[in-house]
């Protein structure tokens, strides 16, 4: 099932995607609802959207609405850094220290935008850079998760972008500033529900600019699988349902290229993951 944030008319509601078709899930969920986390948090929610019919009443043209970020405000938004084989290979050819365990960071959640809104070129920043990242939803809470059954806690799959400022990454050794900006974390463009996923560890993943393929490879390239990651990250904190992770980016960061090719104003960013979708973001200049 493919669960949905979207705007239609000027109103804003949660809905199902079905085909070329949405869905409306107000008659069947709770007041109060605000996004797709509040849906995957309440199994007789998600059950409730899964029976739902669709009829005239309830039913609109997917090209008729505006998709938005699926997940608003999550407890946490945590991203892994230098995850995929390909990706370690081009930073060792530039001569960047490979780590031996998992480097987490947090990206703060005011950072998150839709899958089709415009992200913004920070006036103070020089070096903007895209990042092709496959996006895990939380659904069932957990401390000291064993790998073995970490895929249980899963609620879904989305498509993200780590938008990265590189220059204010590299004024710190921690790296939440420079994937903080405000609009740097567009994800989307609905969450898939995991019963769909059969292995997320077997997802072809790519980045265009500007219809140009920058990014292309796999999830079976991860050095730490999605189960891996989840175990980990459970040793230190508990995860909520509604937290959400990215997973790492593969080979073809603008960076890492000889000459580095950052972002532009005009720029227009597609990623797309198999079996889930894809999210497009044009970059503007940051509104002042």
């Amino acid at each position: 099932m493919k669960l949905a944030r979207y705007s239609h008319n000027g109103r804003t509601s949660l809905g199902k995607v079905e085909g070329q078709y949405l869905i409306d899930l107000s008659e069947v969920l709770p007041a109060g609802a605000r996004d797709v986390a509040d849906i995957l948090a309440s199994p007789a929610a998600l059950e409730a959207a899964r029976t739902l019919q669709g009829h005239a009443g309830n039913r609109l043209a997917l090209e008729e609405v505006r998709l938005g970020a699926p997940i608003l405000r999550p407890s946490k938004f945590m991203a892994l850094g230098m995850n995929y084989k390909d990706h370690e290979a081009e930073a060792r050819r530039a001569g960047v220290p490979i780590p031996t365990s998992q480097v987490w960071f947090s990206k703060q959640v005011s950072c998150i935008t839709g899958p089709f809104d415009d992200v913004h070129y920070p006036a103070v920043c020089e070096r903007m850079d895209y990042e092709a990242e496959l996006g895990v939803v939380i659904g069932k809470p957990g401390r000291y998760i064993d790998e073995e059954q970490a895929l249980e806690h899963v609620a879904g799959y989305f498509v993200a972008n780590d938008v990265s400022a590189r220059d204010w990454q590299a004024k710190s050794p921690t790296w939440t500033l420079g994937k903080s900006f405000d609009t740097h974390g567009p994800i989307g463009p609905w969450i898939v529900t995991a019963d769909e996923i059969a292995d997320p560890q077997a997802l072809n993943i790519r980045l265009q600019v500007n219809g140009e393929t920058r990014q292309e490879s796999s999830t079976s390239k991860m050095t730490y699988s999605v189960a891996r990651q989840i175990a980990y990250l459970s040793q230190v904190m508990t995860l909520q349902p509604g937290d959400i992770l990215i997973t790492g980016t593969p080979a073809g960061i603008g960076l890492a290229m000889d000459p580095p090719r950052f972002l532009a104003v005009g720029d227009v960013m597609r990623v797309e993951i198999d079996g889930i979708g894809h999210i497009e973001n044009r970059v503007i200049a940051e509104p002042r």
